[in-house]
């Protein structure tokens, strides 16, 4: 079971992925469940695209029938209350503020992830990039590397299933300086499949 303390980031309306060439042999070959742009299409809130981030699943949910594509879910994600004071910072320094609403606004809110409903599917290390999120898998040869350093691999659905290895190779990850160049802070999101 997962620690209570997560925080609600919100709602991502995204596609499933096969594992690409460039990406990790470790990853499964298809059914990846990533948060990330980088990897998947996501369902954007606004019609300009800027924001990817719903506040309920009901608002994800009608936005799921109404982009009428096929192979759309609504995952729910959440941080550990302990993570939110550095991913703030972060966003903040890529220019995104509380007061700009979504994801940093219900950062700021620590409103508790609302576990009812939903199916936890495991962990995503992620990093904010200048609005953006990249993850672990989107970077080739992160995986292996996160592997050779910590022995966490992924595994259903490209995930980690235990939290706290999760948490052990995002802070890795943070402090080894490897992945994007732009990503300073690393972290285990948690994400569930909203039924």
């Amino acid at each position: 079971m997962v620690d209570p303390g997560y925080i609600l980031a919100g709602y991502r309306v995204a596609t499933r992925a096969d594992r690409q060439d460039w990406q990790d042999a470790g990853l499964p070959g298809r059914g990846l469940v990533p948060l990330s742009e980088c990897v998947v299409d996501l369902v954007p809130v606004d019609p300009n695209g800027w924001d990817s981030w719903f506040a309920s699943p009901h608002e994800a949910e009608i936005a799921r029938e109404q982009a009428s594509k096929p192979g759309l879910h609504v995952l729910g994600v959440a941080f550990a209350a302990a993570d939110v004071p550095g991913l703030l910072a972060d966003i903040a320094d890529g220019g995104w503020d509380a007061s700009a609403g979504s994801l940093p606004e219900r950062l700021v809110r620590r409103e508790r992830f609302p576990y009812s409903g939903t199916r936890q599917m495991g962990f995503e290390l992620v990093g904010f990039d200048s609005g953006s999120w990249h993850t672990w898998t989107c970077l080739s040869g992160l995986v292996a590397d996160v592997y050779q350093a910590t022995g966490v691999q992924p595994g259903r659905w490209g995930l980690i299933q235990d939290e706290q290895d999760a948490r052990r190779a995002a802070q890795w990850l943070t402090d080894s300086g490897l992945g994007d160049p732009k990503v300073f802070l690393w972290a285990a999101a948690l994400l569930t499949d909203v039924a």
